[in-house]
């Protein structure tokens, strides 16, 4: 075999593979998401099968985002609720004599609320972080929607909280 028709042959399996491999990334270019604001009603949140494509599934899904925010809040004040229970003193009954168990809860009611409100401290981080997400999709009304939806939320349920425990406020949806 002459030298010359191998190098050809190496030559043009190499260039068809990188052709290949270029075709393949302009593919997945086209499938990148937005990396600044933009309007419209197309948009992918979270997940590929959450899509919008209508007008009709675009405001599902601003009403979705908006009742998920407002959601976020509420278990935030049931949280802070739960926390403020379980971390009030109650009145130690006098100790008996020779019994010393310092790794037993006093109160099994505080026990409760302290597991209720760990519980609720993931579930509402969790929920904070998928918001961020939706964000993060640059989509300017599921942007608005959130914020508009955590405001009302904040509005409805937390804004009579007289600064009860002012450590827990944050705006931020994901803290």
């Amino acid at each position: 075999m002459d030298t010359s028709l191998l190098i050809k042959a190496i030559t043009k399996t190499v260039c068809d593979h990188y052709l290949r491999e270029l075709k393949g990334r302009r593919k997945v270019a086209k499938k990148m998401m937005h990396m600044t604001f933009y309007w419209g009603i197309k948009a992918t949140i979270l997940f590929d099968f959450w899509k919008t494509d209508s007008w009709l599934s675009y405001i599902l899904t601003l009403l979705a985002c908006f009742a998920f925010a407002a959601f976020y809040q509420y278990l935030e004040k049931r949280r802070v609720q739960f926390k403020s229970l379980s971390s009030t003193r109650h009145p130690n009954p006098p100790p008996r004599a020779g019994v010393s168990a310092p790794l037993i809860p006093k109160s099994g009611t505080r026990s409760a609320a302290k597991a209720a409100s760990v519980l609720l401290f993931g579930v509402n981080a969790a929920i904070g972080y998928l918001l961020m997400l939706a964000a993060m999709s640059f989509n300017g009304g599921v942007f608005i929607a959130i914020v508009v939806g955590l405001t009302v939320g904040y509005l409805v349920f937390r804004s009579d909280d007289d600064g009860a425990d002012v450590a827990a406020e944050n705006p931020c949806a994901c803290a």
